[in-house]
């Protein structure tokens, strides 16, 4: 099996070669293997460019619908697969790609090469099946907010914040005089945030839910609030980041292929795979959603260097 070592010297000894033109060689060489249209949606959110990388340019965000359209024009197929490697993002994005998707494709494999956290996770959901290897992972679906304060935009769990008020509840009803702690941290969050966050939880665990009975689980028991409710517990999984193997995706009921269970499959996902994570490394490429045929849409940013 290629490893990211092999992809990145065949790229350096293939001197009148892009990395692009050897990326998609591999695209369509998986193409060619399994006969369905094929897509990778990649961030660079693993790559030593993170730190100085602004999240949204490698989240799911509303310009990746646009990407899907360029990355779906011309496919004739009505099988996909979507291979997905991505912290997640907007869940609002997340429910219009599907609708957009299932609306084009009869059946969907997301093949899992690292990672699909989050909103990626809840796309990952609404496929025919979820490819996963010994290495891959998916995560928590519960809703980050962001929400100013005085020192600037912060980010947390929407149940935290829940917690936070019934905390505030509890320890005013034993101490009143706490209040007056409480009224000042509490008055940081915007007017009906409460309400926010409660729909956002909701949402989340509705759409998987519905996704997973209307497409994983069409023909057979509904299994799709029971996943849904536990992926979408903060309480049960502590850290939004938390990465879901195989087997424990598998022991909660999703229907999970075993990337090892067909080495030539194995090879040329984690081949493709390698060779764009590698793009990601050497170019300026933040996020790509690209079809076999080489087309699709590409996120590029320059970042500037710090002394």
């Amino acid at each position: 099996m290629s490893n990211k070592n092999d992809v990145q010297n065949e790229i350096l000894m293939a001197k009148n070669l892009s990395q692009d033109t050897i990326r998609r060689k591999y695209l369509a060489d998986l193409y060619e293997y399994t006969h369905n249209d094929t897509i990778i949606y990649s961030s660079a959110f693993t790559s030593n460019k993170m730190p100085n990388l602004p999240s949204q340019f490698v989240s799911i965000t509303s310009e990746d619908i646009q990407g899907f359209m360029s990355a779906l024009q011309g496919l004739k197929g009505k099988t996909l697969d979507i291979i997905i490697h991505s912290p997640g993002g907007s869940l609002e994005v997340a429910d219009q790609l599907v609708q957009y998707l299932r609306q084009k494709y009869n059946y969907i494999r997301a093949i899992v090469p690292q990672n699909a956290m989050s909103a990626a996770t809840m796309l990952a959901c609404a496929c025919d099946e979820i490819v996963m290897g010994k290495h891959s992972a998916i995560g928590p679906i519960d809703p980050q907010i962001t929400f100013p304060t005085p020192n600037g935009a912060f980010t947390a769990p929407a149940q935290s914040i829940l917690d936070e008020f019934e905390r505030a509840k509890t320890e005013i009803m034993i101490n009143p005089a706490a209040a007056a702690i409480w009224i000042n941290r509490i008055q940081q969050y915007p007017q009906g945030f409460l309400q926010i966050c409660e729909n956002t939880i909701n949402l989340s665990k509705d759409k998987v839910a519905e996704w997973l009975d209307s497409y994983m689980f069409k023909d057979s028991e509904k299994k799709g609030r029971k996943i849904a409710d536990w992926l979408g517990d903060a309480k049960t999984h502590k850290t939004h980041g938390r990465p879901i193997g195989k087997e424990l995706a598998e022991s909660i009921g999703l229907k999970i292929t075993s990337l090892e269970s067909d080495q030539e499959l194995q090879e040329k996902v984690l081949t493709v795979y390698h060779a764009t994570m590698v793009t990601h490394e050497i170019t300026n490429c933040m996020k790509m959603i690209e079809n076999h045929n080489g087309k699709g849409w590409f996120l590029n940013i320059e970042l500037q260097q710090k002394n």
